[in-house]
């Protein structure tokens, strides 16, 4: 059994975090970027997770962007509401304006993705403004059979841009964390997408958090060591029941990745 710590990982702990993916106010579940299986209401996964030692949450609008409208605020609200840990909320921001309104509504953290794309400079705004601990650049990527490609608007636009070279010039401009998310391991439970993990993760100076792909426990360690990721997003894993996170930080734990165990507080429903 393998028992050292993983690469980079020698100092902080590793986070767990569950994925929440929203789409009309119901969190979802499919393969490769669709929306087809609705799993729950993302305020009770929120109180959830937060009872069972998440690190953090991720709550993404995940069709915010492709149909061009402003992500549902009062969810995001109801959502930080639960939540004694950071959450990070990505889909449909597009101006300072719309970063200011999400830290406002309990983010502790905004992801940017197509609008990113769009306009570097948001990069760069939301940096300057907020601090780079809050901007998050997030990158859906493609293998197009000579590079990873980033695609946008929830995996349906190709761009061209390297992948890896999206991520150091995200850096550049003042991006304090990397998602990765793999289009083609996203929802299959086969495994995370590693090459291009490891590839952004060895590129940039800023934590990577490896998303898309997680079917069991054995994937997160991999993601770690072989990965070079800083942290691991889950969804179906978690939201099925197919592990449950003090399983996960056990297992890690095992094999010599630092987590943080304490379990977090519980929330008394209102």
């Amino acid at each position: 059994m393998p028992s050292r710590v993983p690469p980079r990982c020698d100092v902080l702990t590793t986070r767990i975090i569950p994925c929440l993916d929203v789409h009309a106010g119901r969190v979802i579940r499919g393969q490769r970027f669709s929306a087809d299986v609705d799993v729950g209401d993302p305020v009770e996964l929120a109180r959830r997770y937060n009872a069972d030692g998440a690190d953090e949450l991720v709550y993404y609008d995940i069709t915010a962007s492709a149909e061009r409208r402003e992500i549902f605020l009062e969810v995001v609200e109801r959502t930080a509401d639960q939540l004694f840990i950071p959450l990070t909320v990505g889909g449909g921001i597009r101006t300072t304006d719309d970063i200011r309104r999400m830290l406002r509504a309990g983010a502790d953290k905004v992801s940017l993705n197509s609008a990113a794309v769009a306009d570097p400079s948001l990069i760069d705004a939301g940096a300057r403004g907020f601090g780079s601990q809050c901007i998050v650049l997030s990158i859906d990527a493609l293998w197009n059979g000579s590079v990873y490609e980033v695609y946008t608007h929830g995996g349906r636009h190709r761009t061209g841009r390297d992948a890896v070279e999206w991520a150091r010039e995200g850096v550049r401009r003042g991006a304090g964390e990397i998602v990765v998310n793999s289009i083609d391991a996203d929802g299959t439970r086969d495994g995370y997408e590693l090459r291009v993990t490891r590839a952004i993760a060895d590129a940039v100076s800023v934590p990577v958090v490896a998303s898309g792909g997680a079917g069991k426990l054995q994937h997160l360690y991999e993601a770690i060591d072989a990965g070079h990721a800083h942290a691991v997003l889950c969804a179906s894993i978690f939201h099925y029941g197919t592990h449950t996170i003090p399983e996960a930080k056990a297992f890690l734990r095992d094999r010599g990745v630092p987590v943080r165990l304490q379990v977090a507080e519980h929330i008394s429903p209102a």
